[in-house]
């Protein structure tokens, strides 16, 4: 134990989760809960099968450590958070069968957000760091115009630089909440730090936000921003975001070319494509259309919208049905 402030006695974070075992069927029934698995295998690899898994934290941010000598495949869905790992020992892949990631030791890995996929793991230790999804959007808000949706670029390998300040970051959270607790701002300050390493690691799908963005100058800007972002999925024109910013329609569309070098519509027109990005990469194949998601945001030429599409994700909307 170690002595806090005022003489106070630190005994150190409690688990969150704490489980481990020696068989395959109780591997599978302690880690699968977790992770919204439906169908889980385990196996030995020889005689000696273990297993343990524990987690420190709280519910906007948990440092979790996994090992097993053995074998551990199957589906995986992780709502509401964002995971990324690294296995210091062992083989690991992810994404199996789609845009399959075997991972190296040390890198940092990002899970598929909010989307099943399929996983392959053999003898490893392995670390995960899990961070709430309202907690990565309010970090990201300050780079970006976050508009809610939740998506990064998972397949560009992180940068050497953006690991080690990935690293630091997590050890230092973990000093946090072990030297001062949960309840700290020390440790509250360090899990946004986490999520703007984590933004330098993986390229956030949002749009970056103007220099003083923030400023009261741009007040009534970010009021039609914010109402687009709420309502883009109804039928606003113009006169509907204008009223929001207490602007008239003239003023808004040259605040806006002033601020963002793009119209009101033109904006609204691109938070709904992310908003079908979004839905593409959530949907099940098979269950939802490309024409439906892009019917549901607006869009009502298939063409036009690939084109865009193609424009702004590098991909067609039906590759990114596909993952």
């Amino acid at each position: 134990m170690e002595s806090g402030p005022n003489g106070t006695t630190n005994e150190g974070p409690r688990s969150l989760v704490s489980v481990s075992g020696t068989d395959t069927d109780a591997a599978i029934a302690d880690l699968a809960g977790m992770y919204a698995g439906k169908t889980w295998h385990s196996a030995h690899v020889d005689d000696d099968f273990w297993y343990r898994y524990v987690a420190i934290g709280d519910e906007r941010m948990s440092i979790r450590r996994s090992q097993m000598h053995g074998t551990l495949r199957g589906d995986v869905a992780v709502e509401g958070q964002v995971v990324v790992q690294w296995i210091d020992s062992g083989t690991a892949t992810v994404d199996v069968g789609r845009n399959a990631v075997r991972m190296q030791p040390g890198v940092p890995t990002l899970f598929p957000v909010e989307q099943r996929f399929d996983m392959d793991y053999r003898d490893w230790d392995q670390r995960l760091v899990h961070l709430d999804r309202a907690l990565v959007l309010d970090v990201a808000a300050e780079r970006y115009l976050v508009d809610g949706t939740l998506a990064f670029d998972r397949l560009t390998p992180p940068e050497p630089a953006a690991i080690d300040r990935w690293r630091a970051a997590v050890s230092g959270s973990v000093r946090a909440l072990r030297e001062e607790g949960q309840d700290s701002l020390a440790w509250h300050e360090s899990q946004r730090e986490v999520v703007r390493s984590l933004l330098d690691l993986y390229r956030f799908h949002g749009e970056p936000a103007p220099v003083g963005w923030g400023e009261h100058r741009h007040h009534r800007v970010r009021a039609a921003v914010e109402l687009i972002h709420a309502r883009a999925h109804e039928p606003l024109i113009v006169s509907d975001i204008a009223r929001a910013a207490d602007l008239s329609v003239r003023g808004l569309q040259e605040s806006f070319q002033r601020v963002l070098d793009r119209t009101p519509m033109q904006y609204l027109r691109e938070v709904r494509l992310r908003r079908a990005y979004d839905d593409l990469l959530r949907a099940e194949p098979g269950q939802v259309s490309v024409a439906d998601v892009a019917a549901r945001w607006g869009f009502t030429h298939m063409g036009r919208f690939s084109g865009e599409y193609l424009r702004r994700f590098g991909e067609y909307p039906k590759q990114t049905l596909r993952r």
